[in-house]
């Protein structure tokens, strides 16, 4: 007899009714709906919301609903036409912007106990694509800078005193003011900073020594920008809360940003070009900053700054601490002013410095500024954007006591501003400054369109198989179709579990996998007609069908699967998007085409003692 035992029986109904259950929400698609959001600190309240009622129904629009929902409007349609109507009316409300996106529809019993859509790609759900240069001049002039802080720092530490440092293209040359300086800065230096290749020049009468910044360095420094930039915009994302960005590298210099879902541009350009950072400074206690402005004379080792008040302030040259020290940052309001806040916390490196400086400095004031580099327009020779360097004085505040790796930084204009400036200090600084070269946006009408098309490839390809299961196998052939439509749903619903994201290569792969999973079926099958035709009987035949064919089964899925791992491991983008399509294809109707069939087949012949034929 073939028969399961109950537990086995119970355990399969009850992964079935899981897969049902959490595959349901993708059965009430999605809605197009207009999201306004704030420019900088604009309100978001039952203002706006009755604001915009009433330019829709001025413009005759309809709409389904209004919501405030995490600092934003949404508005949802029946229709995408009256969904790009809406937005052409809302993007003139004055300190908003207006953004096309789509919502799921599923019911709040359902999302409460964590049902939820598929997350879909750019090519299905719409959203916007960017293509970021990084600016490796940039960085090779920070890599400038820093050999030079470093030479200074190091002569410093040996009382090695010098007539100045310049930097002639790749080439750093450090004046120094006898042969003994010369010779003990040659030997401090060239052991001490591997990336300059040092030499000296007494020709002239004059003590150089000259260090040139080695190839290998420069090939060093490009890789590493390249690679903190990735890391640091996978961060920004991350905080953006946008569902399987894809970020690779494209080339030795270039980065291509997908962002599935998001139609406000303006906000995503803002965030992956962003440079914003702070920095901790000493305030000169000494000298009249206002004197220093009117005269020109600035006092040695300090810089001129202002407020955003346009007040000048004196502040030391060496940064106490500043924002690639950061390890968290969160916004919120100071308790004592009512203002907003960010909180920050240093790591060990930062926290010390911090520490060592206010023991030495209780009343004396320290400053944050805040610099940022700000887009001026395009260049007319290159057609590259331009930018410049803003460097305002945020906070200038009395040290009160001694503190180290946490605390409090003020002086923010807005709650926004103070949100933006903590996502961007817990993402880390770009090594390198980045230029959106290309940038595309895709609506979601045309990712609706690749939805349908998707949708009717995997319909057609899953009834074609059931036909030829029914007719050829007959009523084992329907329980091979009932075993494949299992197999879809458990598909669906592990994608959704998941939050993996479904692409068009993703469909492509459940299109091959329908394919694919009724292949253990027809070894099972025709193991059990050669077991007959040699004059087995006919629950004999069932068991050595199913136990035969199941090696079979088995070293076939294995290999496949070991090429969707390959793919998945070294592939990028849509081609990880098939890879997880086809692995979790392979390993569902592992389960599906052995069980569940066995199952239905028990059910069906198992407790029939005399049966001498099967509809096979």
């Amino acid at each position: 007899m073939n028969r399961y035992p109950l537990w086995k029986n119970l355990l399969i109904v009850f992964v079935l009714l899981i897969g049902i259950y959490y595959a349901l929400p993708n059965l009430f698609g999605q809605s197009p709906v207009v999201q306004v959001s704030p420019e900088k600190s604009a309100p978001v309240d039952a203002s706006l919301q009755k604001t915009i009622e009433e330019k829709l129904r001025d413009s005759g629009i309809p709409f389904e609903n209004i919501s405030i929902e995490k600092n934003s409007v949404l508005v949802k349609f029946n229709s995408l036409d009256d969904q790009l109507k809406a937005k052409d009316v809302l993007e003139g409300l004055k300190g908003y912007r207006a953004a096309l996106n789509l919502k799921p529809n599923v019911p709040e019993w359902l999302a409460k106990t964590g049902g939820k859509p598929m997350n879909l790609g750019l090519d299905l759900r719409g959203g916007v694509h960017f293509l970021l240069q990084v600016d490796m001049d940039a960085a090779e002039k920070q890599l400038k800078e820093q050999l030079v802080s470093d030479i200074r720092q190091l002569l410093k530490e040996d009382k090695i005193s010098n007539r100045g440092i310049k930097v002639d293209g790749r080439t750093i040359k450090v004046h120094l003011r006898s042969a003994g300086d010369l010779e003990k800065a040659y030997d401090k230096l060239r052991t001490r900073l591997t990336d300059l290749a040092f030499s000296t020049d007494d020709s002239q009468g004059d003590f150089w020594l000259i260090g040139k910044i080695r190839d290998q360095a420069l090939v060093n420094m490009k890789t590493k920008a390249l690679e903190q930039n990735l890391t640091t915009l996978r961060s920004r994302v991350n905080e953006l809360g946008v569902a399987e960005p894809q970020i690779q590298q494209q080339g030795s210099d270039r980065i291509v940003v997908e962002l599935p879902g998001i139609q406000d541009t303006a906000k995503a350009k803002r965030l992956l070009d962003a440079t914003a950072t702070l920095e901790y400074r000493a305030v000169d206690m000494e000298h009249n900053a206002y004197e220093a402005e009117r005269t020109g004379r600035i006092p040695v080792g300090y810089k001129l700054y202002h407020d955003k008040q346009g007040n000048p302030v004196l502040l030391k040259k060496r940064v106490i601490a500043s924002g690639n020290q950061l390890i968290n940052a969160t916004s919120g309001i100071d308790q004592q002013t009512g203002t907003p806040m960010v909180s920050v916390t240093l790591n060990s490196v930062g926290a010390k410095r911090m520490l060592d400086f206010t023991k030495k400095n209780v009343g004396n004031n320290m400053a944050v500024v805040y610099k940022e580099r700000i887009p001026v327009g395009k260049d007319p020779k290159t057609g590259k954007t331009r930018y410049k360097e803003s460097e305002v004085v945020i906070s200038n505040a009395r040290i009160n006591g001694v503190f180290s790796s946490r605390f409090q930084t003020t002086g923010l204009d807005s709650m926004e501003e103070a949100t933006q400036l903590a996502l961007l200090l817990r993402a880390g600084a770009l090594a390198a400054p980045v230029e959106i070269v290309e940038e595309r946006t895709v609506g979601p009408s045309l990712g609706q369109e690749n939805i349908e098309q998707g949708f009717k490839s995997v319909v057609i390809g899953f009834v074609l198989v059931l036909i030829f299961m029914a007719v050829y196998y007959k009523v084992f052939g329907l329980v091979a179709d009932i075993a494949l439509t299992f197999n879809l749903v458990m598909i669906v619903s592990i994608l959704s579990m998941l939050g993996a994201t479904l692409t068009l290569p993703g469909i492509a792969g459940i299109v091959l996998t329908v394919g694919m999973a009724v292949d253990a079926n027809v070894l099972i099958f025709e193991r059990i007609k050669e077991e007959l035709r040699n004059g087995a009987s006919v629950q004999t035949a069932i068991k050595a069908g199913y136990e035969k064919a199941f090696s079979t089964i088995a070293d076939a899925n294995i290999t496949t699967l070991i090429a969707a791992i390959v793919l998945f491991a070294f592939g990028t983008g849509p081609i990880k998007g098939f890879a997880v399509t086809l692995g979790i294809g392979i390993l569902t109707s592992m389960f599906t085409a052995i069980m569940v069939s066995r199952a239905l087949i028990n059910w069906l012949y198992g407790r029939k003692k005399h049966l001498r034929s099967l509809a096979i």
